[in-house]
């Protein structure tokens, strides 16, 4: 067997552990199975497809669209993620939803780190409630409800998380952190008490191992009732200074070695729920740390889903010549080239060296007439399209002339913004020295 042929099969046995997994609703170990499939072979389209698939169950829908978009760069015919990117972009209303409990769940990732607990719950319940799927808020829901002590709420939502992916690691921890909190500390038993037992002849006093007798005196009488009564309280004294002297002392040592038993446990309980809270509370601040890299994350994971949108939709009206140039530039200046695979990025590539040059030159034209004419909104329309493009456009002049734009028609701030990267990224030009003279101006 060849090495190519080896590396397709080993891709196509993970496939198949992860599509086993996925059946089960095993997601977290399905995206594991499927991400060493792609390892071994990358365009094995149907592990991507499926990957996409797992990430849209547990809620990830950005994550999914993004494993479906390379799919279809790969593969642009017959293949069902391209059905799949359709279906999401015909139904915009749900994807605004999804947009919206992702906002919802970082801006709760904020708000624990500030400690504001109930407006976090308040924001992510509304995400969950959006985005019934949504793993992840599961999860910092039930975090959140640990730390404020609501066991039964935390529960909940981790039953949820867990019927959404069986073998989630997060899930499966704080399931079990939350049952370790939940134990109540043992009992301590009774000691025993004093036991008297009668006999014919005796009466004993049994305490744990130590047994006292006092022998019954029967066999003699006496003779007037004031010996009787003087035996009678005799044996009182005796009786009570026994319990005094040998019984009492130890029934309280070991009671109190039993109540010392008792402390040591409690604070051992204690001490070891602590840990417990601590530990949680530790994973909690992990948890929102992240909350940056995580926003940082989605937002490069939509930009790149826009970059390819951008570009494959763009790429057919360029090639069958029904989009002005206007409109194609319109959209192609917010694609993120860095983000693209090879084959679309040679199509980018391919449209950007056929209409920037000819659009720079007759829209630095149509800003520079609009300019004079005192349509200031039209000049910053073309303008701002020409500096997308190049922003040394003419050694700076048309950057220049966008400032100005924006300054004449009250926008100080853009203004002020251009002002301030021509003035660092065009260094040594005449643009650079305007406006260096105009931010003092503005000031």
């Amino acid at each position: 067997m060849e090495y190519t042929e080896k590396v397709i099969y080993q891709s196509n046995y993970w496939y198949n552990d992860g599509l086993k997994k996925a059946n089960i609703r095993d997601l977290s170990g399905a995206i594991t199975s499927l991400k060493r499939s792609l390892q071994f072979y990358s365009d094995n389209i149907a592990a991507r497809n499926l990957l996409g698939l797992v990430y849209y169950g547990r809620g990830e829908v950005i994550e999914g669209l993004v494993e479906w978009i390379l799919s279809a760069n790969l593969r642009p015919e017959d293949n069902i993620a391209i059905h799949y990117i359709r279906t999401l972009q015909e139904d915009r209303d749900g994807l605004q939803i999804v947009n919206g409990a992702i906002k919802k769940y970082n801006l709760s990732l904020d708000l624990a780190r500030q400690g504001s607990d109930d407006l976090a719950i308040i924001q992510l319940t509304q995400a969950v409630k959006e985005h019934p799927t949504f793993v992840k808020a599961y999860q910092l829901l039930a975090l959140i409800y640990i730390r404020k002590g609501d066991k039964k709420e935390a529960k909940d939502c981790l039953r949820v998380a867990h019927s959404l992916d069986k073998t989630d690691e997060r899930t499966l921890r704080y399931t079990h952190e939350l049952t370790e909190l939940g134990k109540e500390p043992n009992r301590v038993r009774r000691m025993p008490g004093l036991h008297v037992q009668k006999s014919k002849n005796a009466v004993s006093y049994a305490n744990g191992n130590d047994t006292i007798i006092q022998p019954v005196l029967g066999a003699f009488k006496e003779s007037t009732r004031l010996q009787t009564l003087l035996n009678i309280i005799v044996g009182a004294v005796i009786g009570v200074a026994v319990m005094l002297f040998l019984i009492m002392p130890g029934i309280i040592y070991n009671n109190q070695k039993d109540i010392n038993k008792q402390i040591l446990q409690f604070s051992e309980d204690i001490a070891t729920k602590d840990t417990q809270i601590n530990a949680l509370k530790k994973e909690l601040s992990v948890y929102v740390s992240d909350s940056d890299t995580n926003a940082a994350n989605a937002a490069t994971a939509e930009t790149t889903r826009q970059s390819y949108e951008i570009v494959l939709s763009v790429y057919q009206h360029y090639q069958a010549n029904d989009m002005s140039d206007f409109d194609m530039v319109s959209q192609l200046v917010n694609v993120l080239p860095d983000a693209l695979g090879e084959s679309t990025r040679a199509q980018y590539d391919e449209m950007v060296s056929a209409i920037y040059p000819r659009s720079i030159e007759r829209m630095s034209v149509d800003g520079r007439s609009a300019f004079d004419a005192g349509n200031y909104p039209e000049a910053i329309n073309q303008l701002k399209l020409v500096v997308g493009m190049d922003q040394s456009a003419e050694e700076g002049a048309i950057y220049l002339l966008l400032a100005e734009a924006y300054e004449k028609s009250g926008d100080n701030d853009n203004a002020k913004l251009a002002y301030e990267t021509i003035a660092g990224n065009l260094g040594g030009t005449e643009a650079a020295t305007t406006a260096s003279a105009a931010l003092e101006r503005l000031q």
